[in-house]
């Protein structure tokens, strides 16, 4: 068993020179084009004391995410299942992790900073359509920005047609949530939940004129 830093250090070579001069302070012109192609990212987050970490995707049209300037990001809370498990965590510790992806990219980018909850009127205009209006805007004030490099991706081989796995290998998620909770309701089908959830989303992207 690995216990100490000096252990784990014996297993690896040191990084590469470049692995560690990569890494930025602040957006650069190709991390934030990087970001204006993304639609998606996973955040992670603390939160008090012990509590365990969290990870969160989030999602959105390319451009989502919104960078202000080379050391501010503005990432609209689309909302889901309520449980405010990343919104809570910042509020307990600002610190956060951002893996953006950009599809048919095997790099990702990783951005860390400290968040602040922003619900004044003018951060919540810059996401708002003629149906949807964000109820807060994480604010993120960005100390690391980096490229992580392809190989994860290609050993996943995520963006593969040949790695697509069927959807019906596994229950659908109403059904596993009944199985789990021994209700015995019948289940909403997952072409239900796919039109209900689409239709949620079309009308948050109509975007005003």
């Amino acid at each position: 068993m690995i216990t100490s830093r000096e252990q784990l250090l014996q297993l690896y070579e040191p990084p590469a020179e470049r692995a560690l001069l990569k890494q930025q302070w602040e957006l650069d012109r190709h991390c934030l084009r990087f970001i204006a192609l993304s639609p998606f990212l996973v955040m992670a987050t603390g939160g008090p004391g012990e509590a365990l970490l969290d990870a969160s995707p989030r999602g959105g049209k390319p451009g989502f995410v919104k960078a202000p300037d080379a050391n501010t990001l503005l990432i609209p809370d689309a909302g889901g299942n309520n449980r405010l498990d990343s919104l809570s965590n910042l509020l307990d510790d600002p610190r956060l992790g951002l893996l953006f992806f950009v599809p048919g990219f095997d790099e990702t980018l990783r951005v860390n900073g400290t968040a602040q909850l922003r619900d004044e009127a003018h951060y919540t205009a810059l996401f708002a359509s003629d149906h949807f209006r964000p109820k807060l805007v994480i604010e993120v004030h960005v100390q690391e920005a980096y490229l992580h490099c392809a190989k994860a991706l290609m050993r996943s081989r995520l963006w593969s047609e040949e790695a697509r796995v069927a959807r019906n290998v596994m229950p659908t998620l109403n059904q596993i949530i009944h199985a789990q909770m021994g209700l015995t309701a019948q289940p909403e089908s997952q072409e239900s939940m796919v039109a209900r959830y689409g239709a949620m989303i079309a009308a948050e992207q109509i975007k005003k004129s």
